[in-house]
């Protein structure tokens, strides 16, 4: 269990931290901000390894939970926060529970994702986090959520600021972090340097197009994004216009 969570520092108050043993669609990033009167944490990874026995130094400050939107690789862990955000448009879907599973074609189906007669994995791990762990046993467990965000809200961690931006088409409640004294974007899903995903029931390719034409134009200096590496906005502009280029 030690070693399932990768934490690698980005500057003195930010870190990454991600899932190696995940399978790379499900291998999501989650950031760990540090303020001077409170942290965030910028989603909570697949749930397979509690956060609070493999990181107890996050929960020290009573971190409020952020999640960019309701897949399970992004809220897994969410219940374990006492303070959870997300915009209202996902509201429904963690309450209820969202779809999950460690099993390959159990997922796809329950997420409706066409694998193109690609092989599918049979197992979304690559290793146990615990001898004797069954992965049958995995759910991401319903959760309520305390503050519903929207479009222009701000956080307020003491000595930093973040603006809520609203960018639905990969969900319709996709949210990113804004911190514009540094030029910071913390995006989701909504774009990464990889295939962006506009194909599940609940994703809207219109939505998505004009949250690529907002992003071409969205002065930012680095993208820290939800899989992958971070990035620049020379990049976040080639990554947007090829996607406009092919849903054109």
């Amino acid at each position: 269990m030690g070693d399932w969570f990768a934490l690698s520092e980005v500057t003195g108050d930010v870190i990454r931290i991600s899932e190696p043993h995940v399978n790379d669609l499900l291998a999501a990033n989650f950031w760990w901000l540090r303020g001077n009167d409170r942290d965030i944490v910028v989603d909570a990874g697949l749930g397979v390894v509690p956060l609070h026995e493999a990181i107890p130094g996050m929960f020290e400050r009573d971190p409020m939970v952020l999640l960019t939107h309701a897949h399970l690789d992004h809220v897994g862990g969410a219940s374990e926060f006492g303070d959870r955000a997300a915009h209202a448009a996902e509201s429904e879907l963690l309450a209820a529970g969202v779809p999950a599973s460690l099993y390959g074609p159990e997922l796809f189906h329950e997420l409706g994702i066409d694998a193109a007669g690609e092989p599918v994995p049979e197992l979304m791990i690559d290793a146990l986090p615990t001898p004797g762990y069954d992965p049958a046993t995995y759910l991401v467990a319903p959760v309520t959520l305390h503050r519903l965000l929207d479009d222009g809200d701000r956080i307020d961690l003491g000595g930093r600021e973040l603006t809520v931006l609203h960018l639905p088409g990969h969900t319709p409640g996709s949210i990113a972090l804004l911190e514009e004294r540094t030029g910071t974007l913390y995006s989701g899903d909504i774009i990464y340097d990889g295939g962006l995903i506009d194909d599940l029931p609940n994703s809207d390719v219109a939505d998505y197009r004009r949250t690529m034409e907002f992003l071409t134009g969205l002065d930012v200096a680095v993208v820290h994004p939800g899989h992958g590496p971070s990035f620049d906005r020379t990049r976040v502009r080639q990554l947007a216009e090829a996607y406009l280029r092919r849903k054109a």
